[in-house]
């Protein structure tokens, strides 16, 4: 039997690599980019994956291309667009040659009420944010009634994780945080008991978002797929919950307030034959939502502590702004204080640019395109990563050197190089409001604390979401 199914694995093997040349020779005579496709059926996706995204594509720029190169990852053909041209070409070609695409692990995460999700791929993306971009809940004029929450909120957890204590771990902190603003602004809820046990769920669902889709006990995918499966659970509970809440609000006459979280939204939104939204819907595209209002503003938030701890001139520079603010006599920030945080926002737009709390993200090709003189074929994916600019010394000088004073006025990047949030039509709609995350958390954090980083060379884990390798721990005084 063993040697049976020896046999059988080769023989396998021998029809992919058939397929694969068949699959080559069939493109034709058009010239597509320098670059290699890597093994049959898995490409190069060990190495994108366990080689760090930003290495991957360095390698392959300095050997193939600056411009652009091809490769073969998560399953897809895949040109990447490289530099300040290949981010503004991709921007500025939005549905017209690119739609959005999900690696199939993501699809598979969050579409679990979506039979056939990879045909229809790019209309669930759109209709996952239209639950928030329709009712304007990223908006600045809602933003703006939720800033003395996401301000309070900020407070009681740094309350609850640094009094009394000497040692904490950054990481977690940051993640319980980001994970209870997020839970109050899509579900209306602010339980930290009942959000600190989701996290490590949510920790490995971003994981999974980018892995090899290979499901037995001790993958990456299985563990994402039990965590998915976890959250799914807990939400559907909340769901219920939350229409009990709405029923009993219709019951005694009150208005339903269905606009205050988008949870309640999506609960009474009808289409236009009056069919709401099934509860297994709302709970995977609920999912989808938190994720991407958890992981990269943790991201961020744990490496600023780091290059705060760091450097202590940015440090003092950033607590003599914001206790400017203070001294105003307000209890709670207010709307207009975000405009005078000019440094604090560079200090952060810094932590960006030295570790992206998001590599980059994959487009479909809707039809056969040209660039830089070469062709790219329809059904292929464009990859784009901000690690093609964001360390390169002829758009930042000194690129290692952590200075936030690059983005003074005059001094500003050149255009297209620094992009942590993309571009164009599809640029991240949760952009202001993880800006106001993260300012609400810096102006609170500087107010009341100083801390020193216990290990600064501490190595970073992670590919496509970094991670300090211990948590970040932090030795931390109150002032």
């Amino acid at each position: 039997m063993e040697i049976l199914s020896i046999a059988f694995c080769i023989a396998i093997i021998g029809t992919l690599f058939v397929m694969d040349n068949i699959r080559r020779r069939s493109d034709g005579g058009a010239k597509h980019p320098p670059g290699s496709f890597g093994w049959p059926v898995i490409g190069e996706s060990m190495q994108f994956l366990f080689g760090k995204p930003e290495k991957f594509v360095g390698e392959r720029m300095q050997k193939y291309s600056t411009e652009i190169f091809k490769t073969k990852i998560l399953g897809e053909k895949t040109a990447v667009l490289c530099g300040p041209h290949g981010h503004k070409f991709i921007f500025s070609n939005e549905q017209k040659y690119f739609t959005t695409f999900r690696p199939y692990p993501m699809q598979h995460l969050f579409r679990s009420y979506k039979k056939n999700a990879k045909a229809d791929a790019d209309a669930v993306a759109v209709d996952e944010m239209k639950a928030i971009r329709q009712p304007g809940f990223l908006k600045p004029e809602a933003l703006k009634n939720f800033l003395g929450k996401m301000d309070s909120i900020t407070r009681q957890q740094l309350e609850a994780h640094c009094t009394d204590v000497i040692i904490i771990k950054v990481s977690p902190l940051a993640k319980t945080l980001t994970l209870t603003l997020a839970c109050h602004f899509f579900l209306g809820i602010n339980n930290p008991g009942r959000i600190a046990r989701l996290v490590k769920y949510f920790d490995d669902v971003t994981v999974g978002m980018h892995c090899m889709m290979v499901n037995f006990p001790g993958t990456i995918f299985y563990r994402a797929n039990k965590a998915a499966d976890a959250i799914r659970k807990e939400l559907l509970i909340v769901i219920e919950e939350k229409k009990r809440v709405m029923m009993m609000q219709c019951t005694a006459g009150s208005p339903l307030m269905h606009n205050d979280d988008v949870l309640s939204h999506m609960i009474a939104v009808r289409d236009p034959t009056g069919r709401s939204m099934p509860e297994a819907e709302i709970a995977d595209k609920i999912m989808g939502l938190l994720t991407a209002g958890y992981s990269t503003v943790a991201t961020t938030i744990t490496f600023l502590m780091k290059y705060l701890g760091l450097n202590p001139k940015v440090y003092e520079k950033v607590r003599a702004e914001q206790m400017g603010i203070a001294k105003e006599g307000e209890l709670m920030l207010e709307w207009e204080d975000l405009s005078k945080m000019k440094y604090s926002w560079n200090v952060i737009c810094e932590t960006m640019r030295m570790v992206p709390p998001l590599q980059g993200t994959f487009r479909d090709v809707l039809t056969e395109f040209t660039y830089a003189g070469y062709t790219i074929p329809k059904g292929w994916k464009v990859y784009w990563s901000v690690s093609t600019t964001n360390m390169n010394p002829n758009y930042f000088k000194d690129p290692q050197i952590f200075n936030p004073s690059r983005y003074d006025e005059g001094e500003t990047p050149p255009p297209y190089t620094y992009v942590p949030f993309g571009g164009g039509p599809k640029m991240c709609p949760g952009k202001e409001y993880a800006r106001l995350a993260i300012l609400s958390f810096v102006h609170n954090v500087v107010k009341e604390y100083k801390w020193e980083v216990i290990d600064p060379n501490e190595k970073v884990e992670g590919d496509m979401m970094p991670e300090p390798q211990k948590g970040l721990p932090i030795r931390i005084y109150h002032h």
